[in-house]
């Protein structure tokens, strides 16, 4: 069938309206691979796409949707075949080309993964790129030098999406985790994620005004940035890493060069979106095998394309809490 069905968003003279339209493949750009999307997810740069933020989307009308999970229905090149059970995330899908939340996308080849044996095209998606950015944060922190052994790794925003599969996937490997939350009626789910100890955020941002803190993180997965990034980089143990991938909070970092050249700490940033395809691969593979998480179910929101709207006004509000999936049908 050459229909289907799709989230898009309209620009007006009033705003951004969002509603479900039908489309056809023929509207979609060129590509390489046709793929029917099966899942896709929420992740807060989608909240921005569908809200006009021009950072991340200057052509309208446009689907959102920067992750996807689905079936190959054809191919132009060799590498993949119909019936192919495939993941894309980043690159430019969802940004300004066409996204995960249509029933149909178009892509390069160069942006799609193969789903590795031992994860369903649905976990993928429970994961989906705020789980993948976690799991590089913290393939990052262990290129870096972190084990287990080195002390309690803090994880901030750890009831979003990259904090809650962070939680999650440190504990799975034996990490001692604090969790940073705004949301104290949620420490029960960040405990029953792994999470040994909850810390507020305003225990997060105490002693903004000094230049370095008592030594206590072995590491930390920043999703927040401002204050609480530098405070934590303050905090640092001797040698240790800052993994940072957010800004919810803020862009900005109150910061001096203090804990670098007394503490030799490392600020490391983490990017999912033009990471090269091999080293995704490598990720996904990490995801699917000796990093496989269970109990993912208790990460998972339901979405449809119907409930889609609501779920990006709450992720905007930071009133989201773990993984929104969405589910397009087959």
């Amino acid at each position: 069938m050459s229909g289907f069905r799709a989230f898009q968003v309209e620009k007006t003279d009033t705003g951004y309206v969002r509603r479900i339209v039908e489309r056809q493949v023929a509207d979609l750009p060129p590509g390489d691979v046709l793929i029917d999307v099966r899942y896709s997810s929420l992740n807060y740069k989608d909240g921005l796409s569908a809200t006009g933020n021009p950072g991340v989307t200057r052509q309208f009308p446009h689907t959102p949707g920067i992750d996807a999970a689905g079936v190959v229905l054809e191919s132009a090149v060799a590498d993949f075949a119909p019936g192919d059970e495939v993941i894309v995330i980043g690159f430019d899908l969802g940004m300004n080309t066409p996204g995960g939340y249509g029933q149909r996308i178009r892509v390069p080849a160069g942006w799609v993964v193969r789903r590795p044996a031992g994860l369903t095209l649905h976990e993928s998606m429970v994961l989906g790129t705020a789980g993948f950015t976690a799991a590089l944060a913290v393939h990052k922190l262990e290129h870096a030098g972190l084990t287990p052994a080195a002390g309690p790794v803090l994880v901030t925003g750890a009831t979003g999406g990259v904090g809650s599969v962070g939680v999650r996937l440190l504990a799975h490997l034996g990490y001692e985790v604090v969790a940073v939350t705004g949301k104290p009626a949620q420490a029960g789910f960040l405990q029953s994620l792994g999470a040994a100890r909850i810390m507020s955020r305003e225990e997060a941002r105490a002693g903004t005004d000094r230049p370095l803190l008592k030594e206590t993180w072995a590491g930390v997965i920043d999703t927040v940035g401002g204050e609480i990034l530098f405070n934590a980089v303050k905090s640092l143990r001797y040698g240790g890493s800052l993994a940072a991938c957010g800004l919810v909070d803020s862009p900005q970092i109150p910061a001096t060069v203090l804990p670098f050249i007394l503490r030799h700490v490392n600020l490391l940033g983490v990017d999912s979106v033009q990471l090269p395809l091999a080293q995704k691969a490598e990720i996904w593979n990490r995801l699917a095998g000796p990093w496989r998480l269970t109990g993912l179910a208790a990460l998972e929101e339901r979405l449809t394309l119907e409930t889609l709207s609501d779920a990006i006004d709450r992720i905007l509000a930071g009133r989201m809490v773990g993984r929104g999936v969405v589910h397009l049908g087959g």
